[in-house]
């Protein structure tokens, strides 16, 4: 008998120390497993093909997932209000033909004086971001419309002002101080990408360092509380709308500048790319719960998957089946977390 106790004694142990392994890696992978999957898919891409990291091409991933990105981050201020926001690629394609026609050199141009310097249909599109996004705010927040159906409604509304703005037509030949915006670079840096880092950043402070940012958390998290210890939710939803519409305004003009023309058809499914960062990132679609960092993580990884797989030669009917996989499994993790929980 005594000698079988010793005998155990050693599992016993092996076991525990065992727990404490798992125990100590668990949080480590939670918190760091979207970085360490992305850091894998680039060792096995720069393996597979051998033009992957060269300096050409990660400034094309970074200049590509730019766009996404920024869409991306106002999709996550959203999020975290659990609320969602369908409309952004519609709000692309309509502040980009909104500012385009204020930077047009062509002469078929219907806005007087058009060229305008640029800080005008810059500030413009801007504009015209955060009054679709407003929009959406007061149905959402004023009139309790769920966030779906509400910007659901908006993807179609704008999308449909925007062909009503152009008559269908794409707004040509932009001037050369508006195209700066997407082919410009500063220091070597593509301007767009300059822009995707300001906005993390800002976005980064303001959801970390402020009291807007707490607010944000506090009304995803537990609404009925937050409401209870006098913070407006409906007003933290109606601005997390505006800057969704505000950042997607800026996608807009980024997006016409690099293409020197706003085409109405643009922008179509953005909406679904910028999703799936964020959930990929790790924000739960249920709110309170998520990082500016995890999505921008989660739209490299999108970014730099679409590079690979363009780089091999694979279709891109199948490149959205493996994106649709990555958001199903995305969520599936999201759910187990919140059932262990």
């Amino acid at each position: 008998m005594e000698n079988r106790m010793k005998a155990e004694a050693p599992a016993g142990a092996g076991a525990g120390q065992k727990r404490t392994v798992t125990e100590k890696i668990g949080p480590v992978a939670q918190r760091y497993g979207i970085l360490i999957a992305l850091v894998l898919l680039c060792v096995v891409l720069a393996i597979v093909n051998e033009n992957f990291l060269s300096s050409r091409n990660i400034i094309n991933v970074l200049r590509q997932t730019s766009i996404n990105g920024i869409l991306a981050i106002g999709m996550t201020f959203v999020i975290l209000t659990r609320g969602i926001d369908l409309s952004v690629g519609s709000v692309v394609a309509l502040t980009g033909v909104v500012a385009a026609s204020f930077a047009t050199t062509s002469s078929s141009g219907f806005i007087p004086g058009a060229p305008y310097m640029p800080a005008i249909p810059i500030v413009i599109g801007v504009l015209t971001g955060m009054v679709a996004g407003a929009i959406s705010g007061v149905v959402v927040a004023r009139f309790a419309v769920p966030a779906f159906v509400a910007t659901l409604g908006m993807l179609s509304a704008a999308r449909g002002m925007t062909l009503i703005y152009t008559d269908g037509r794409p707004i040509p030949a932009l001037s050369d101080g508006f195209r700066w915006i997407g082919t410009g670079d500063v220091a070597g840096i593509p301007l767009p990408i300059i822009l995707f880092a300001l906005v993390f950043a800002v976005s980064h402070f303001v959801l970390t360092r402020t009291r807007f940012g707490r607010h944000v958390y506090a009304a995803g998290g537990n609404p009925h509380a937050t409401k209870v210890s006098g913070i407006s939710v409906n007003r933290i939803r109606f601005m997390v709308y505006v800057i969704s519409g505000a950042l997607a305004g800026i996608a807009g003009m980024i997006l016409a500048a690099r293409t020197g023309s706003a085409l109405p058809q643009a922008g179509v499914a953005y909406e679904l790319d910028a999703i799936a960062a964020v959930v990929i990132g790790g924000t739960s679609l249920a709110g309170g719960v998520g990082r500016v960092s995890g999505t921008v993580i989660g739209a490299l990884l999108i970014g730099v998957l679409n590079n690979g797989l363009d780089l091999m030669g694979v279709e891109s009917y199948y490149q959205q089946v493996i994106k649709g996989a990555l958001i199903v499994a995305a969520v599936m993790l999201d759910r187990s977390r919140k059932t262990e929980d």
